[in-house]
Formats: C-alpha cells, structure tokens, sequence
C-alpha cells in the first residue's frame, strides 16, 4: 500500500483465510455452553452461479468428491440455486460431525480458488439451533475472511433476531475473527442449512 492509497483512504483487502473455517468446531462448543446452540449438520457453500464447461466440470468434481466420503450418514450433498440466483452446495451431516461438516466446506472453498474461481465465492454457512427452535447460522464471508452471526427470527416475514446476533458476537469473540462492520452482516434469507 503507497501514500496515495493512504492519503485517499484505500486499503488493501482481506485476503481469505480458510483455515479460520477450522475454528467452528471450538467455537460450537462455545456457543452451545454460553448460549445452548448446538449443530444442525448442514451447512453450505455459496458463489455466484456461472455459466461454462470449465466452471461446471469443477462444481462436478468437487461434488463426486463429497459424495464419495464414506462416513457421511445423510444425504449426498446438493447443488439449489435460490431466488437470488446464487447457487448453493449444501453438505447434510448428523448433528455429532460439525468437524467432517467443516471439512466439506473447506473442500469446496479450496477447490473453487485453485481452480481459478475464487471471485465467485460468497461465504459459507454452518446450522445451528436451540431448544427453544431459535435457528442461528454462523456465516463465513470469503472476500474478508471473517464470521458474523445470522439469526432469522420464525415466520414469514423477513426479520433478524439482532440482540441474539449481539450476544452470539461477544460469546464468540475470542473463538472466530468477527467482521466488525456491522453493515457487512448480510441476510441470506433461505439460505440451505438454517
């Protein structure tokens, strides 16, 4: 970064991290003693949906790939597109493996960057719930190598639960790296795995 980049406000961007993925395992178990949060087992990878034999010969590979596992117990993992059109693979696992869960999204993250399709990578999600049926996902934004909580409030309506994703912010400070800018907290209304 030069003067002029810090003279005019510029800054260099976040390079992704996703290794940090490998901290939601630690962090559910946090979640779940401060707040009573435990995994649902699904989780997703979302990117923005593009056309081309190269792009769907790599979506292909990395889904054949987390079909062949032989400990997943759920269904195969699912290529949705939502109302959005963004495409989503979806990872169903039982609610014990958060870390084999962890690793599908990891796979699916490596593989789209190597194979040259990193900009299209939106984030990723991990499911969680409560006894009281509250839904909370916990959202991995690839271009800035952060998390922030999500947690859509029951009905029909389009509504945050925003004093819970507060609450889930400071329990989990010390477990994740929490994106900061609040105005980076995106929806993703029905998103796969909430």
């Amino acid at each position: 970064m030069g003067l002029l980049d810090i003279l005019l406000g510029r800054t260099k961007p976040v390079a992704p991290d996703l290794d940090q993925l490998f901290a939601l395992p630690s962090a559910a178990v946090t979640l779940e003693a401060a707040a009573g949060f435990t995994p649902t087992g699904d989780g997703a990878v979302c990117f923005a949906t593009v056309e081309g034999a190269a792009f769907e010969q790599t979506h292909r590979e990395v889904q054949a790939l987390l079909d062949a596992d032989a400990d997943r117990d759920g269904p195969p993992v699912e290529l949705r597109r939502d109302d959005f059109g963004y495409s989503w693979l979806v990872s169903h696992r039982s609610s014990a493996q958060l870390p084999l869960l962890v690793n599908d999204l990891h796979a699916v993250n490596s593989s789209m960057e190597v194979n040259g399709f990193g900009p299209q990578l939106l984030c990723s999600l991990a499911g969680f719930h409560d006894p009281e049926g509250r839904r909370l996902g916990l959202v991995y934004l690839y271009k800035r190598g952060t998390f922030y909580p999500f947690a859509p409030l029951p009905g029909a309506e389009q509504r945050r639960d925003n004093p819970l994703e507060l609450r889930i912010r400071a329990t989990l400070a010390s477990d994740l790296r929490i994106e900061q800018d609040l105005n980076r907290w995106f929806p993703v209304w029905g998103a796969p795995g909430l």
